[in-house]
């Protein structure tokens, strides 16, 4: 058995940026000289490489970077030069240079790997981006060329004291996954339990630090060239979380919460930590079997509901936000698998638990208040709610974002827009700039950015799972009700105004859970007739083909 080691037992004019734009192409110089006598890719993740190295390769990897970006502002800054904002002809060529640059930046990420991979991904679930820059760097897939085993084995005897030998019975030295910081092994323990053995790459915080300060940069090199692009707020939230994933004692910490949070949910599994042999770079689970949640021709194989997959994980994702506050911040198709084991036909195992976000409570009770005024139509409350959370005049786009709704429609909760909704929205959005884009965004608190980046993963997985958005709309809703009702019924006071106060909060709750139920019915029976229509099309058109058939043989 090869591979196996068994052990006995806003733009400015032509000048200024121009030459700033040179310059920094100047700048890269150096990066091409470089990259031709020193590739990183000759050097994957060895554990002997020195101070200079280090250094000369994130030089390589920043400079590719910037000579990267400043060949999107040169396209910007010309491509645009003359044109009228107003104009039609304005927005198609800013329509191209996003796609052009989104290009690039999707080739920066694979060249560079590693951090520049984890920040397209980052990149692409904020759907408040340009949709040509979240649709391609959609495609980009967390994976990397396995770390050479001698490396992995002294990162393991560093961590944990121990030679492989002395903890495990069995060790695959080739990794079931390599991603951009670690990669995992399948293993046998001494008793002989089967488990999964993450362990982060050598050298990955001098890295890290390498590559963030570049991409701090680089974002405010765009923000002083083009002062409405404004994306410090996002490199700020991507250093947060990149620097809690590298510490696999919180991730452990965090996986064994959202599974005490899950303890009486038959649906979710959380992979049990083994932690005499857990470390901040070396992470010990039991090891869970199936497949990626998007898979459905495995789901189809299986005979599992992809329509019931998807309402499960939107299920939990909604008590993560609305009931616990502490909620996954990566819930992409390799972290969540599905298995045919379970009470209903099957389960989901929710694996990397890295990145996590605990809510501020008084942004989880207002959040749950924001879907209740969205549920309700309450467009004061709306506002009012969008003062609290910092973002003023456009909390009137909550509703379009969250729910596909104006904030004065008229529609019910899950269905599409009016055509006069769409007119007006239309006319609405054409007004607005990025200026206004990179205001919204700086003004939401750091959770509000968590819950949209982890509701653009989710929207994303459901219409890969072929389901409606309803079913995420009705799951958030019953939450957010779950979620805030408790709260307004346990205030400090004297007996009767609490039982007063508990009885009026449950005549609410039952009043909106009805509107909820009552609105799920109409997505069941609507669903329904869609089925019987679609198979009572196909029966119709099957004995079509035979009547035809039939009088083809008598012609004969």
């Amino acid at each position: 058995m090869s591979g196996m080691l068994k052990f006995g037992g806003k733009a400015r004019g032509g000048g200024g940026a121009a030459r700033t734009s040179l310059y920094l192409i100047a700048s890269t110089g150096f990066a091409s000289l470089t990259y031709q006598t020193l590739n990183p890719e000759h050097f994957p993740y060895s554990h002997t490489l020195n101070f200079p190295f280090n250094f000369l390769n994130g030089v390589v990897r920043s400079s590719r970077a910037i000579f990267t970006i400043t060949s999107c502002v040169v396209d910007y800054e010309y491509s645009l030069h003359g044109l009228s904002v107003d104009s039609n002809e304005y927005g198609l060529t800013l329509s191209e240079i996003h796609l052009r640059s989104a290009k690039r930046i999707l080739k920066l990420c694979h060249a560079n790997k590693g951090f520049y991979v984890k920040a397209g991904q980052f990149v692409a679930a904020m759907r408040q981006v340009p949709k040509e820059y979240s649709s391609t760097l959609s495609s980009l897939q967390d994976q990397a060329v396995p770390c050479n085993f001698k490396a992995i084995k002294e990162v393991i005897l560093r961590s944990l004291g121990k030679d492989l030998s002395e903890i495990f019975f069995s060790f695959d030295e080739q990794p079931v996954a390599a991603a951009s910081i670690a990669q995992v092994h399948h293993a046998l323990l001494k008793d002989g339990q089967e488990v999964a053995v993450k362990v982060q790459y050598p050298g990955l915080e001098y890295q890290m630090k390498f590559d963030l300060v570049t991409m701090d940069f680089l974002s405010k090199s765009v923000a002083w060239l083009f002062p409405e692009y404004r994306f410090n707020w996002m490199v700020s939230e991507f250093a947060k979380t990149i620097a809690s994933e590298l510490d696999f004692i919180q991730e452990a910490k965090n996986s064994e919460r959202t599974a005490k949070n899950f303890i009486n949910n038959s649906v979710i599994r959380i992979p049990l930590v083994f932690w005499d042999f857990t470390s901040s770079q070396v992470l010990t689970m039991q090891f869970c079997k199936g497949q990626k949640v998007d898979d459905l021709e495995y789901l189809r194989q299986m005979g599992i509901s992809p329509h019931k997959v998807a309402k499960a994980l939107v299920e939990v994702f909604a008590e993560m936000i609305f009931i616990y506050g502490f909620l996954h911040g990566d819930p992409h198709p390799g972290n969540i698998l599905v298995s045919p084991e379970g009470p209903g036909g099957f389960s989901l195992v929710l694996l990397d638990h890295g990145i996590y976000k605990q809510l501020d409570e008084g942004f989880r009770q207002a959040y749950c208040q924001l879907w209740k005024a969205m549920i309700l139509m309450d467009s004061k409350k709306i506002q009012q709610l969008g003062e609290n959370f910092g973002v003023g005049k456009y909390s009137r786009y909550f509703p379009v974002i969250f729910t596909g709704r104006t904030i004065n429609s008229k529609s019910v909760l899950g269905r599409a827009m009016s055509p006069e909704e769409r007119k007006y929205l239309k006319q609405e959005v054409k007004s607005l700039r990025m200026e206004d884009v990179s205001s919204f965004m700086e003004s939401l608190p750091p959770d509000f950015l968590t819950v949209l980046r982890t509701d653009g993963l989710l929207r994303s997985l459901i219409s890969k799972l072929e389901a409606p958005q309803r079913v995420r709309l009705l799951a958030y809703a019953k939450c957010a009700l779950r979620g805030l009702y408790p709260q307004e019924s346990s205030e400090s006071g004297s007996l009767v105004i609490v039982v007063l106060s508990r009885f009026k909060t449950g005549i609410r709750y039952i009043q909106l859970r009805l509107l909820l139920e009552i609105m799920d019915l109409v997505f069941y029976m609507d669903s329904t007739r869609r089925s019987l229509t679609t198979r009572l099309g196909q029966v119709a058109s099957s004995a079509g083909n035979l009547v035809f058939a039939a009088m083809e043989g008598s012609e004969m």
